[in-house]
């Protein structure tokens, strides 16, 4: 198991420390978290980096700044992206919600190759300044973001021909034979220079811990075989990565034959695809919906989700109906508006939700989805495969790769995962065979996939640290209530529940009031920032970050105002336990 560092503890510094492409940020009070979301300097002046849908990578900051100042205008913004195709969609959405439409234009790059990287192609969608909202709320909806390791062997690539070119401009004029032939010599030597490795680089590659990147490819099969739940045991696992390319038909048919982790007959990687983020899977998924089955068609959102589910929901599209609540009587309703002959295109929802850890009721909307010919997408991030199987009642499973499968919080990635024993999987799988791109850079692939190779190892030993640590809370006199799939919606939970998985490692927690949650998580000893899923323990107050502009619609269905969200580690046990009686023993006795 990986080694638990110690979290930082100044406002902005990355988490984990001294990681240039982390995905979290230390907000370590309270208070810190309402500057972020206000703008304030105070913290945004001092922030390595942030969620990278919500907070834009410094490296991507600075490789657009750099090409706007090449091909922009005066007063012009950009936004970059890793495809024409996502570019143009963002022009799209631009047009439905930006007057200035008429003034937005790509620009096409192609820089590299370099070195062992292949050639980076960047699409810069250029648009008057006030435009750049507009294009930010695209980026964090889609999830169809550039990779921060991509921007950065951009730049570089950028610094090395500003470097010749200033080479260049400084030669001297040729002198005679002798100058020439010194020139010559002067400018092969330049041309056989070798950049020296990256310090980061070197570690991950000498000791084994990355592959190289030639095998990127490669890298890619074993993630979605992994997915898949076709690499089980050890002894899988432990193939070496440059022969998953001598896989056959016949090896193939023989995977498909079996039924794997997730219990699905017929289930192989064939069926999983890749994406830069979750959200990305999540997009990607409602545009496959409205591609195979009626557009003109209303969605539904179960439960209330992450935020921009529902966003993308409303946004794209035909709009939706959304059960915040997400109980039986609400499937009641959906049953009744069905009968009526109200038709529905999709029904998106998490298993379970986050942040309340409610499950739906999957086996009755499957039956619903199977008599009215609509598609059921589930997000099982919270879940993860190793604890639940939810693609027996899905057409889609979708997953932040980001999370817990990752665990070490440097790198993003998504998935989604094809159901073949479903109604509409041939027409969901001749659409992802025209239309599907497979974003993920290549060095995003070699990190998710080092860091994924004993998830469910880690995913075990989270699930025991939660449990333990809930059970504690929910029985602690100054909690007044914990959400945690042991406690809420349990015999949804168990009906999909693996025989060997466990609760998972996310739980959310009421305090008795404001000044008791904010003085628990002002003394709360561990990480404190965005996202979940990481080796260490992670908390935020998880209402004031994803809906400070809308706190009393989201209590309205029972997400409170100061809910603190935690994720839970591989921390020893103990540790953890005593971590937590601290910060509640730090609040005033109400």
């Amino acid at each position: 198991m990986p080694t638990i560092p110690e979290p930082p503890t100044t406002v902005g510094a990355a988490i984990p420390a001294n990681t240039p492409h982390a995905v979290s940020v230390m907000f370590p009070k309270w208070q810190d978290n309402i500057h972020y979301e206000e703008g304030n300097p105070i913290v945004t002046s001092r922030m390595e980096c942030g969620y990278p849908r919500f907070f834009i990578h410094p490296f991507i900051q600075k490789l657009c700044d750099r090409l706007l100042n090449k091909y922009g205008k005066v007063n012009e913004s950009g936004m970059l992206f890793p495809s024409r195709k996502v570019a143009e969609r963002c022009r799209e959405f631009m047009k439905q919600y930006y007057s200035k439409t008429q003034t937005v234009r790509i620009v096409e790059l192609k820089l590299g190759p370099a070195e062992k990287y292949p050639a980076m192609p960047i699409f810069m969608l250029v648009f008057p300044q006030d435009g750049f909202k507009i294009a930010k709320q695209f980026w964090q909806h889609s999830g169809d973001i550039l990779s921060s390791r991509m921007a950065e062997r951009c730049l570089e690539v950028l610094d090395e021909q500003d470097k010749k070119d200033k080479q260049e401009q400084e030669k001297p004029l040729p002198m005679g034979n002798r100058s020439r032939y010194a020139n010559k010599k002067q400018s092969l030597s330049i041309e056989k220079e070798e950049k020296p490795i990256e310090a980061d680089q070197y570690v991950e590659e000498r000791y084994g811990r990355n592959l190289p990147i030639e095998f990127t490819n490669q890298a890619k099969v074993a993630l979605r075989r992994r997915i898949a739940g076709i690499l089980s045991t050890e002894a899988e696992q432990s193939i070496q990565i440059k022969d998953y390319h001598k896989a056959t038909a016949i090896e193939l048919e023989s995977q498909r034959a079996l039924q794997g982790d997730r219990g699905i007959k017929g289930l192989s990687e064939e069926d999983v695809y890749l994406y830069p983020c979750g959200m990305s899977a999540i997009f990607h998924a409602h545009r496959i919906a409205m591609s195979v089955l009626d557009s003109s068609k209303k969605s539904i959102c179960f439960g209330f989700p992450y935020t921009d589910t529902l966003k993308i929901l409303q946004k794209f599209g035909n709009g939706c109906y959304f059960y915040g609540l997400g109980e039986d009587k609400d499937i009641d309703d959906i049953e009744t508006k069905l009968k009526s002959g109200e038709g529905i295109l999709s029904l998106f929802c998490e298993a379970p939700s986050n942040p309340l850890l409610k499950t739906p009721d999957l086996k009755r909307l499957r039956q619903l989805a199977d008599e009215y010919n609509f598609i059921i997408v589930v997000d099982e991030t919270l879940g993860n495969f190793s604890n639940v199987n939810v693609l027996q009642h899905a057409d889609m499973v979708v997953s932040s790769l980001t999370k817990v499968f990752s665990g070490d919080s440097n790198v993003m990635g998504g998935s989604m995962v094809l159901n073949p024993n479903r109604k509409h999987y041939q027409a969901i799988k001749a659409y992802q065979d025209n239309e599907f791109e497979d974003l993920m850079w290549c060095e995003d692939a070699l990190f998710m996939e080092r860091n994924s190779r004993n998830f469910k190892a880690r995913s075990k030993i989270i699930n025991a640290n939660a449990e333990a640590l809930c059970d504690y809370l929910v029985e602690h006199p100054k909690v007044d209530k914990v959400f945690y799939p042991k406690f809420i919606c349990r015999n949804h939970y168990d009906s999909v529940k693996n025989a060997t998985g466990g609760y998972g490692g996310l739980f959310s927690l009421i305090l008795k009031n404001e000044k008791a949650a904010q003085q628990f998580y002002d003394n709360l000893r561990c990480a404190k920032g965005p996202s979940l899923g990481t080796n260490f323990t992670l908390a935020s107050p998880y209402t004031i970050l994803a809906h400070y502009t809308e706190l009393d619609w989201a209590e309205e269905f029972g997400v409170s105002r100061y809910l603190v969200r935690v994720s839970v580690g591989l921390e020893e046990r103990n540790h953890l336990l005593k971590t937590f009686e601290d910060a509640l023993n730090a609040i005033d006795e109400v």
